[in-house]
């Protein structure tokens, strides 16, 4: 079990360092473009989460995501101990990533975001990206698992795009948003509805993954 949390500890402080990393230097560099930065946002999660989950996946499942591993719950690949377990390795980690992602780019090590992201249109973004995302998780590998690992960095790429939230799809990233002013930041005042959304997200997929079963 500790090799399980360790795994879902780094590979959890590892995405938010590629997440939020890759949007600070994609502002960076084009000074200030957003769309050049959330090209360079979208293209890096997408291979560093490939990278991750072909990592950490024989040792963890490579979750690093808190909806995921609720999901895996409910469908009883996880017990309940490991499911705190994993839930606390991943907003730890999580924390974790945001400082290292400040002291790396020389910012302040304590912060919370003033961006505003609320609203109703942003929360049914979240559903669908959550709904798409579980469901990728449930059936990209039953034919073919090695190509798992590529289909969720593929579609988290993709739906960087398609939604106008920018698909969080992940509770533990959501709550580190809040603690960084900084091209992914997220003031808190839009956090709970985030994560309720992301929440319902997570059950709509469950049960409708159980009727295309």
């Amino acid at each position: 079990m500790r090799k399980k949390f360790l795994a879902e500890f780094m590979g959890t402080a590892f995405l938010v360092m590629i997440v939020f990393g890759s949007g600070i230097m994609g502002m960076n560099l084009p000074q200030g473009n957003v769309a050049i930065a959330l090209m360079a946002n979208s293209l890096a999660t997408g291979a560093g989460l490939f990278v991750l989950i072909q990592c950490l996946g024989p040792i963890s499942g490579a979750h690093m995501n808190p909806v995921v591993s609720l999901a895996e719950f409910g469908w009883k690949r996880l017990g309940k101990k490991e499911l705190l377990l994993y839930w606390l390795a991943q907003f730890v980690g999580a924390t974790c990533g945001v400082f290292l992602t400040h002291v790396m780019f020389k910012l302040p090590l304590l912060q919370i975001s003033l961006q505003e992201r609320y609203g109703f249109n942003l929360w049914v973004s979240e559903i669908v990206a959550t709904v798409g995302l579980i469901c990728v998780v449930a059936l990209a590998g039953r034919k073919h698992v090695e190509f798992a690992p590529l289909s969720v960095a593929a579609y988290i790429t993709s739906a960087y795009w398609f939604t106008s939230s920018t698909a969080f799809a992940n509770p533990a990233i959501t709550v580190a948003r809040m603690l960084t002013d900084t091209f992914c930041g997220m003031a808190p005042s839009g956090v709970l509805m985030f994560i309720a959304a992301q929440l319902i997200g997570t059950i709509v997929a469950i049960v409708s993954l159980k009727r295309l079963n």
